[in-house]
């Protein structure tokens, strides 16, 4: 679970730098901030803002106002007006008398962000996840409470901006929420809890997939810029999204990280590329990749994704330890110890938007900057592995200055496309043993 006002209490993350980032700066606050002290009694309405009106925002928009009839959604933003008009339908009808935006508070210009920032208590953010660092540093600024949706950054700049963003957070005592959402499955919460109590012994090895066909694409709209096209079809485009290890798979890597008691792994190396799906739809990423991580314990990690149509799909994890052997989604341990969660299973994507009310009405700020940075860069770690084909080790990806495309301050509809297809319908992708990022 992430932590109230509380650093990471695992020693092994101090080792790096980029972990004093992630886990410098939670000394107990005094006092409550203004945005705290608002919904301390519990009885006032807390303002809610969406940035990106796509699937994911639209569902957590849901989530968070079924934590009480006192949450109200207040303004969206979106650069697509129809994704805008069709996500307030939605959780109107699934949230009747929670939305109240008005036409003046539904905004599509590229600072539209600013203004659901000044209309609201807490921004959900989640939207083309370049822009997840930037958009949650201007809400933390602007001292309100944040919900922002994995990955916590594509590329080594991005995810070190999210992390000051959360120190910062600290500092002024406003809560920011990681999309991670495993941290709060109750099963997976005892599971992990016994793992770290010894029940499967020293862990040696781990496999987690994220294994599924394609997700949604996009076909092109004739009146769409090339620019446009892309942000409509953003996921498959890495200066937009980052590829699938930092978008999928992270979540995985996330849960492994939990293991292992947050120790990072100190190097990876990368198998990756496309082999079935072509054509324009599927922008510049790979549709497959493998990555290895190896931990100064001795432990490695073996984590694989796959965006391909009629293959075979898994989501789960499998930890192989000296005394046993853990089925993480089946909240299942065997060997020594057998041992299956028979509690009563949760919603996770629920409960970390009732956990964020609950931390905004107590008054007691929830930060997860703990483990989201750690897990993102990762995740980011095993990406570039996979694009370069050569052994990358944590500490040159935690240091770099490697950023995917403009950034996002000067991204917008008039930015010429860092990616063009060729005279075949296809982008360019990286060539592993070939492409280096420097």
């Amino acid at each position: 679970m992430p932590e109230r006002n509380d650093p990471t209490q695992s020693n092994q993350t101090t080792r790096r730098d980029f972990l004093k980032t992630s886990a410098a700066g939670a000394a107990s606050l005094g006092g409550l901030s203004l945005a705290q002290a608002a919904h301390a009694a519990g009885s006032d309405v807390i303002r809610v803002g969406m940035i990106g009106c796509g699937g994911r925002c639209s569902g957590a928009a849901a989530q968070i106002l079924a934590a009480g009839p006192f949450v109200k959604l207040v303004a969206m933003y979106d650069i697509f007006e129809d994704r805008l008009r069709v996500s307030k339908a939605a959780i109107e009808d699934e949230r009747p008398g929670q939305v109240a935006v008005d036409d003046d508070h539904c905004f599509t210009e590229f600072d539209g962000y600013e203004h659901v920032i000044a209309s609201s208590d807490v921004v959900l953010i989640a939207c083309a996840s370049k822009f997840h660092p930037m958009y949650a540093e201007a809400a933390v600024e602007a001292g309100k409470h944040v919900f922002v949706e994995k990955p916590h950054g594509i590329d080594p700049v991005g995810v070190r901006r999210m992390m000051a963003a959360c120190d910062l957070a600290r500092e002024k005592g406003v809560s920011i929420v990681s999309g991670l959402q495993s941290r709060h499955h109750r099963g997976w919460q005892e599971t992990i809890s016994r793992i770290h109590d010894g029940a499967i012994g020293d862990i040696v090895s781990m496999q987690s997939m994220f294994l599924r066909g394609p997700y949604r694409t996009y076909e092109r709209e004739r009146e769409l810029t090339e620019t446009q096209y892309q942000f409509r079809n953003w996921y498959h485009f890495r200066w937009l999204s980052g590829d699938d290890v930092t978008q999928s798979l992270v979540h995985n890597v996330d849960r492994m990280s939990w293991v292992m008691g947050e120790e990072l792994p100190t190097w990876c190396f990368g198998l990756g590329g496309r082999s079935s799906s072509f054509g324009e739809i599927y922008g510049d990423m790979f549709d497959h990749h493998s990555a290895v991580y190896e931990y100064a314990s001795g432990a490695r990690l073996h984590a694989l994704c796959r965006t391909q149509v009629g293959c075979y799909n898994n989501g789960g994890d499998v930890i192989m330890g000296t005394k046993g052997v853990c089925h993480l989604s089946k909240c299942q341990i065997k060997g020594e110890t057998n041992w299956k969660f028979e509690g009563e299973h949760n919603n996770p994507y629920q409960a970390e938007q009732q956990a964020l009310i609950d931390s905004i009405r107590e008054g007691v700020p929830l930060n997860s900057g703990s483990y989201m940075g750690n897990s993102t860069m990762v995740a980011v770690l095993g990406q570039l592995a996979c694009y370069t084909g050569k052994p990358t080790t944590w500490d040159e990806v935690a240091t770099s200055d490697i950023e995917f495309g403009p950034s996002p301050d000067e991204s917008s509809f008039e930015t010429e496309p860092p990616s063009e297809k060729d005279a075949s319908g296809n982008y360019p992708l990286p060539f592993p043993g070939i492409t280096k990022f420097t």
